[in-house]
């Protein structure tokens, strides 16, 4: 009965998303005023129908409804409940659901809250989502229908993918998909901005608060993805420039060149154009992304293989949505201009400047995704990973970071360097004096070296706008500017720590005997059966002490036996100090009687994502700045109106 009335809830959020199409695309004509009153409640009600039916889902699934085809195939009664609900949207047509709840929920949001924007403008952004929405809709109804009966019903499900068993599933893909897909609103106010023609500073402000949420949970998601996926899967890397790694990064790419197209618009009215195709871009980046995961054509951790048809589907619904969108631009971007000239020493210039630099990087991504995908299809098999992506992109990420330190302290318009320059000496003596350390280290590449002298500097140079502000009476928003520039710098400093010095080694060891790896000394205590609620494992028990003196600490890496599916894996085990952390995971036994053991020190690793973090901190910041401002606004219009209101009686 549950799966029935989600299905119900998820045909009639589909019939109104078409009215909401219907009617947005009514109303800006002058018959069309009654019909275009109705959109701003239909695209409530359709968010609410479509949250309805993912509850749906997600109670089949806490209850094992084996009766469902996706509970028989993705589920098992003996998981832990976290992973049932987890299990809802850990498979293709649960996650697709998750992505129309989404940008079904983003419009509703949208309708109930903007007010900002102009009513014609307003009904032409709900009419371009409600016409992406309409395409997944069709989608999931036709090709990927979640609620699928399966007669007979069998005595047990699957059960899920090993490696998706653990708390990252149940964090990790919801909050990147609130980032994903809600930067769907992004595309929708630039479609709506295109057809009105009505684009501008008032434009700019009322679209930078959704862009910005969209932003910090898909900042919040790409973190928490990369360190599930670093502890999860024993291999000791935080990014593998995976394709689908590749597919959540490259709108975050678009995303935060977005953000700062959309400042420099609200607050100087120039990149009128810019800001437009970026916001088609940041979106067209998540639905490329949506064909690479859905599609089946790539082979990966994170991929839902599908058939065929299905990625061919997707490929449609990605032609028309962002071919149609380009198109528009192109039509109406010689109607658009680009509003006030600046110089290009001046904080817009610094800003376009770093706006070129992440285009660049989103490109070298792209280009670097892509490119084997079609090489494949052509016969050839051709492999793209660190040694194309990380110097490629530091081409351009170097150039940024220089710049990064400098913007802030420009003014808008029109400056100089000059002006600016006893304020750089310090973060120039910090890099150099980073330099010098890492040179009398020795052995540092290229790369790290410029990155660990690169984050010094910048990490004093975000601090800087703050100096003669009277820190009480600071806005939010040029906090969040600080702690997400000082993020940057302390994410830097982590990533090229661990590139510059992490310390492997793989070795054999007998119990009780004691091995090194850095400062560490570790000893193969034990080895004990233990058992979960659907595994069975051996779990190792390590002595761990950092240098002569350190205190002893233990340590349980475990081998898994899951049974439902049938898989083995590595539980590593990790524990982190002030300046690194330490990566163990056990092997198999030789015959012999040793036991092989992974390990690894790796200095300043947590620091990427506490940098990832506060990155994010300072987009909330930011975003908690802007609406406070907003709401400032709204109710002193308020009293006015209120006011010439009682003068009049």
């Amino acid at each position: 009965m549950i799966a029935e009335l989600g299905l119900a809830a998820l045909w009639m959020a589909a019939a109104l998303a078409a009215l909401q199409l219907t009617g947005g695309a009514f109303g800006l004509t002058e018959r069309g005023e009654t019909l275009g009153g109705v959109v701003r409640p239909v695209a409530v009600v359709q968010g609410l129908l479509a949250l309805a039916a993912f509850l749906c889902l997600i109670y089949v699934f806490a209850t094992t409804d084996l009766s469902v085809k996706l509970v028989a195939e993705n589920s098992h009664s003996m998981k832990p409940l976290i992973f049932k609900i987890a299990g809802a949207w850990g498979n293709h047509e649960g996650s697709m659901l998750l992505w129309v709840t989404v940008m079904g929920m983003a419009g509703a949001f949208v309708a109930l809250i903007e007010r900002r924007l102009p009513e014609r403008t307003m009904l032409a952004t709900l009419a371009g989502q409600a016409f992406v929405s309409l395409g997944f809709y069709v989608f999931l109804l036709i090709a990927s229908n979640p609620f699928e009966r399966l007669s007979p019903v069998p005595i047990e499900g699957n059960g899920l993918n090993p490696l998706l068993q653990d708390l990252g599933l149940a964090f990790h893909p919801p909050t990147l998909y609130l980032g994903y897909v809600g930067l769907s609103i992004a595309f929708s106010f630039a479609i709506g901005a295109l057809v009105t023609r009505e684009v501008g500073p008032a434009f700019a402000r009322a679209m930078r608060p959704w862009v910005l949420g969209a932003w910090i949970f898909l900042t919040v998601g790409i973190t928490a993805g990369s360190y599930w996926a670093y502890y999860e899967l024993g291999w000791g890397g935080w990014w593998f420039w995976d394709p689908v790694e590749n597919a959540s990064l490259m709108p975050w790419l678009a995303a935060t060149a977005l953000l700062h197209s959309a400042s420099v618009l609200a607050a100087r009215n120039a990149l009128r154009a810019w800001t437009i195709m970026l916001g088609v871009v940041a979106f067209s980046m998540s639905m490329i992304g949506t064909f690479l995961v859905r599609s089946g054509i790539l082979t990966s951790v994170h991929a839902f293989a599908v058939d065929p048809e299905r990625g061919t589907f997707i490929l449609a619904l990605l032609a028309i949505n962002i071919g149609g969108a380009l198109t528009l631009f192109a039509l109406r971007a010689s109607t658009v201009t680009e509003g006030e000239r600046f110089a290009v020493v001046s904080r817009e210039g610094a800003l376009v400047f770093n706006n070129v630099m992440l285009s660049a990087i989103l490109g070298i991504v792209l280009f670097g995704t892509l490119y084997p995908l079609f090489a494949e299809a052509l016969g050839a098999k051709v492999s793209v990973g660190p040694p194309y992506f990380n110097p490629m992109s530091a081409l351009f990420a170097i150039p940024m970071l220089v710049i990064l330190t400098v913007g802030p302290l420009l003014r808008w318009r029109r400056d100089a360097f000059v002006r600016i320059g006893k304020a750089l000496v310090i973060p120039a003596m910090l890099v150099a004096a980073a330099g010098i350390a890492a040179l009398g280290i020795g052995g540092v590449p290229l790369l790290p070296f410029l990155g660990l002298a690169l984050s010094v500097g910048l990490a004093w140079a975000s601090l800087l706008p703050l100096r003669g502000r009277d820190l009480r009476r600071t806005p939010l928003p040029v906090w969040g500017m600080v702690v997400a520039h000082f993020g940057i710098a302390v994410a830097l400093f982590g990533m090229s720590s661990e590139s510059a010095f992490t310390v492997e080694k793989l070795v054999a060891v007998k119990v009780g005997e004691v091995t090194s790896v850095g400062p560490w000394d570790v000893k193969l205590d034990t080895i004990e059966p233990v058992a979960g609620p659907n595994w069975t494992a051996l779990e190792a028990r390590l002595l761990v002490r950092y240098g002569p003196a350190g205190d002893i600490s233990d340590m349980r890496p475990q081998s898994r036996s899951f049974w439902a599916p049938p898989q083995q894996t590595s539980e590593s085990a990790l524990f982190t100090r002030w300046n690194g952390q330490l990566y163990t995971v056990l092997g198999g036994e030789a015959e012999d009687g040793r036991w092989q053991l992974r390990l690894w020190w790796k200095p300043f690793v947590p620091l990427i994502w506490a940098g990832g973090l506060l990155i994010a901190l300072g987009g909330l910041l930011a975003l908690a700045g802007r609406v406070a401002s907003d709401l400032r606004r709204i109710i002193a219009k308020d009293k006015i109106a209120y006011r010439r209101e009682r003068q009049g009686r």
